[in-house]
C-alpha cells in the first residue's frame, strides 16, 4: 500500500500516543503551528457565516424553532460523514488507513470508544440548543458582546480541569476584552433579561464544550470527523425526541415559509456551514487549545457585528459602543500575538 494512501483529503487532529492518555499541551501556552493558524482562520470564517444565517432564519423569516434548525443541521452533518466514510474519502479513527475494512458495521467507531465520547456529544448537545436559543432574543452586535465573555468561564473551566495557570499578559488581554464588553453593552436599549440569561447559559456550555473536546476526545482516539460522528449518533435521536415532544416538528410542518425558495436556500447554507464550523472547532480546539478557539471566536466578532449591524440592525454603534469593542478587540489581538510568540 503506497504510503499517499493512509492520509485523509481534509486535516484531523492528531491522535495520542500510546498510552498518553490525554494530552496536558493542549491546556499549555506554546506558539501555534501553521496548522493551527488555518484550523484557527477556517473557524472564525466559517462562525461569521452562519451566525448571520441563522439570525436570518429566526430573524428575518421568524422561524419559530431554534431546535429544529439544530436538527437539521445535525442530520445533514451526520449524512455528510456516513457518505464520506461509506465512500472511503476520511477516517474516523486516528491513524486509521482509509482503505481498511468496516470492522465496526454501520457505526465505523468500536463502541466502548462511543462510549468513551458520551461528555463530549451530551457537553455539544446543550452547547447547540443555548447558542441557537441566544441568537434570537439579542441583536447580533450585542450578541457578539456577550459571547465574548467565554473566555472568563473557558478559563475557569480549564483550571478546575488541569489547574492550567495562564501568564500576565494572558490575563491582561482577558481583562480588557470582559471590561470592553460591559463598556459596549452599557447603551443597550433593548435589553431583554430572557435573552441575556441565555446568552451567558451558552458561554457556560462553550466553555464546557471546548474543555470536554480537550480532554475527552484526545484520549478517544477519535479524529475530528470520528468526534462529530459520534456527537451525531449520541446527540440525534435525543434532539429528535426532544423537538417532537416540545411540539416543534408540527409547528415546523406548518410554518408559512417552509417551502419558499428563500427560507429553504438560508437553511441549505446554514447546514453545510455547520458542518465545517463543528469540524473547524474540533480541529482548531484539537491543534491548539480550547482558550485558543475561545478567543478566535472574540476575533471573528469584529466581521460578525459589522455584518450584522449593516444587515439586520439593532444596536446603535454610538461613542461608547465603539471604543467598548474597541477594547475586546485589542485583548482579542493582544492574545492572539501572545499565542504565537509563545509568552
Amino acid at each position: 500500500m503506497a504510503a499517499g494512501s493512509k492520509h485523509v483529503l481534509l486535516p484531523v487532529s492528531d491522535s495520542p500516543s500510546k498510552g498518553s492518555g490525554w494530552d496536558e499541551s493542549l491546556f499549555r501556552g506554546s506558539g501555534m503551528t501553521k496548522r493551527g493558524t488555518v484550523a484557527a482562520v477556517s473557524y472564525m470564517s466559517c462562525a461569521v457565516l452562519l451566525v448571520l444565517f441563522n439570525k436570518a432564519a429566526l430573524s428575518s423569516f421568524n422561524f419559530p424553532c431554534a431546535n429544529v434548525i439544530t436538527l437539521f443541521q445535525m442530520i445533514s452533518s451526520t449524512v455528510i460523514l456516513f457518505l464520506m466514510r461509506r465512500w472511503r474519502l476520511i477516517s474516523f479513527i486516528g491513524g486509521e488507513s482509509r482503505t481498511v475494512p468496516d470492522s465496526y458495521g454501520s457505526l465505523f467507531v468500536p463502541l466502548p470508544t462511543l462510549i468513551h465520547t458520551l461528555p463530549v456529544s451530551f457537553s455539544y448537545l446543550l452547547y447547540m440548543l443555548a447558542s441557537m436559543e441566544s441568537i434570537r432574543g439579542v441583536n447580533v452586535p450585542m450578541y457578539t458582546t456577550l459571547r465574548r465573555t467565554t473566555v472568563v468561564f473557558t478559563m475557569v473551566v480549564e483550571y478546575f480541569l488541569s489547574r492550567q495557570k495562564y501568564s500576565g499578559p494572558i490575563f491582561g488581554s482577558v481583562g480588557l476584552i470582559v471590561f470592553g464588553a460591559f463598556v459596549a453593552g452599557a447603551r443597550d436599549m433593548s435589553y431583554d433579561t430572557y435573552g441575556y440569561t441565555v446568552v451567558i447559559l451558552a458561554n457556560v456550555t462553550t466553555a464546557i464544550y471546548l474543555a470536554t473536546i480537550a480532554r475527552v476526545g484526545k484520549s478517544s482516539g477519535l479524529n475530528s470527523f470520528g468526534l462529530m460522528w459520534c456527537n451525531g449518533l449520541v446527540c440525534g435521536p435525543v434532539l429528535l425526541l426532544w423537538t417532537f415532544l416540545q411540539g416543534d416538528l408540527s409547528r415546523t410542518k406548518d410554518f408559512p415559509d417552509l417551502y419558499s425558495p428563500g427560507f429553504q436556500v438560508v437553511m441549505l447554507f446554514s447546514c453545510i456551514l455547520a458542518f465545517f464550523l463543528n469540524y473547524c472547532i474540533f480541529l482548531n480546539t484539537s491543534l491548539n487549545s480550547a482558550l485558543t478557539q475561545t478567543m478566535c471566536g472574540n476575533l471573528k466578532d469584529l466581521f460578525t457585528i459589522g455584518l450584522g449591524w449593516l444587515i439586520f440592525g439593532g444596536l446603535p454603534f454610538d461613542l461608547l459602543n465603539v471604543v467598548g469593542q474597541g477594547l475586546g478587540f485589542l485583548g482579542s489581538g493582544l492574545y492572539a500575538y501572545c499565542k504565537i510568540t509563545g509568552t
